[in-house]
């Protein structure tokens, strides 16, 4: 009788033993064929939501675009509610790629502080704000920047009364400047390099840190030397101001887009770079349905007659003769904004072409 029990015990051992083989091996297969096929709730969601900010911006029909829009000749609001500007005209002309439709664009004004958070929160797509390519905001900041549009450098501006000539004339003073920008930074660095001391007056608003200056609560200010140029002309008495000829820091200006989406950083970076080859190539407003028929195959190109250089950005051929029917060349960009076409008057200098001297070069387009 016992050995009929042991027996049975036995038995009832193995098929439990079995059946765990059996549960376990039934797991595993479930595993892999849900590991290969999605669950339909998935595969509705991932084909709705857009895979890029690019496919968002289509869907949308509207570029938005973060400017400051308080700095004459890069992005100022006219009292006709019009944006106009360096700035603005860069996120007009994505509008032209996209859309052929320069005025498709929401424009978000945005200050030092908060350009950054806008854009890594999503609710920009673009920020054109004559911002500071710099490599910690590259590396931590998550953000992607597209090609300088304007190089510039850090330079201070006192009153022309004053009798301050250098920078070593600053030491003890108390001097303006924007928080949340490079130019603090910068004014910190070369002050200690220098061993002098100073007295940093800083307002988050760029209107108030002029105002300040001008009211006499700091002897010196500092911003990049073309808002120097631009704000100075707007003040009660410009020529009772020098702008000191002391350059401390280099300041190339770029929009950025948020990092980690390559289909729209790149999209941003060929127009702009478009604009720049288009006046590589002397390509106008004023002539391009004369270069449209052009025996030169790389002007053909460029415009969009032959190939498709648009077709993996999702894009028409003919982007980048959208792009300049309705902005112009970098060229015509610059002088109406800044230029000899502005009331500014700024020499182009080292934002001429690198054939004329200058630093802005595009790659080929092909």
């Amino acid at each position: 009788m016992a050995l009929v029990v042991e027996q049975e015990s036995n038995l009832s051992l193995n098929k439990q033993a079995w059946s765990k083989k059996l549960l376990r091996l039934c797991l595993a297969v479930t595993l892999l064929v849900s590991s290969c096929t999605a669950p339909p709730e998935a595969s509705e969601n991932s084909s709705s939501q857009p895979t890029s900010r690019l496919d968002l911006v289509l869907q949308r029909g509207k570029l938005v675009c973060g400017v400051s829009g308080e700095l004459p000749g890069f992005s100022f609001v006219e009292p006709n509610g019009k944006y106009s500007g360096l700035d603005v005209d860069f996120c007009r002309a994505v509008a032209a790629a996209l859309f052929d439709d320069p005025t498709a664009v929401d424009y978000r004004n945005l200050n030092a502080k908060e350009r950054f958070t806008a854009l890594q929160s999503g609710e920009i797509d673009l920020l054109s704000r004559n911002t500071t390519w710099t490599v910690s905001r590259q590396t931590s900041n998550g953000m992607d920047f597209a090609p300088v549009v304007f190089y510039d450098g850090q330079g201070i501006m006192v009153n022309a009364g004053s009798k301050i000539k250098t920078i070593q004339a600053l030491n003890k003073l108390a001097i303006c400047a924007q928080t949340g920008t490079t130019t603090e930074l910068n004014l910190a660095d070369q002050m200690r390099k220098r061993g002098l001391t100073y007295s940093p007056i800083t307002f988050e608003d760029i209107n108030a840190t002029f105002a300040a200056y001008e009211a006499g609560r700091c002897q010196a200010i500092t911003a990049d030397k073309s808002a120097l140029i631009v704000r100075r002309s707007r003040l009660r008495q410009p020529q009772a101001h020098l702008i000191l000829d002391t350059q401390i820091s280099k300041e190339p200006l770029a929009p950025a887009v948020a990092s980690g989406d390559p289909k729209w950083s790149n999209l941003i970076k060929t127009v702009i770079y478009a604009t720049i080859a288009a006046e590589e190539l002397d390509i106008t407003s004023a002539n391009l349905t004369t270069m449209a028929k052009s025996q030169n195959s790389e002007v053909l190109r460029f415009l969009g007659v032959e190939g498709d250089l648009g077709k993996n950005m999702q894009l028409p051929p003919n982007f980048a003769a959208r792009v300049i029917k309705h902005l112009g060349n970098y060229g015509e960009i610059y002088e109406r904004n800044l230029g000899k076409k502005s009331n500014l008057k700024l020499e182009r200098g080292l934002n001429r072409l690198w054939r004329d001297g200058g630093l802005l070069y595009a790659p080929p387009f092909r």
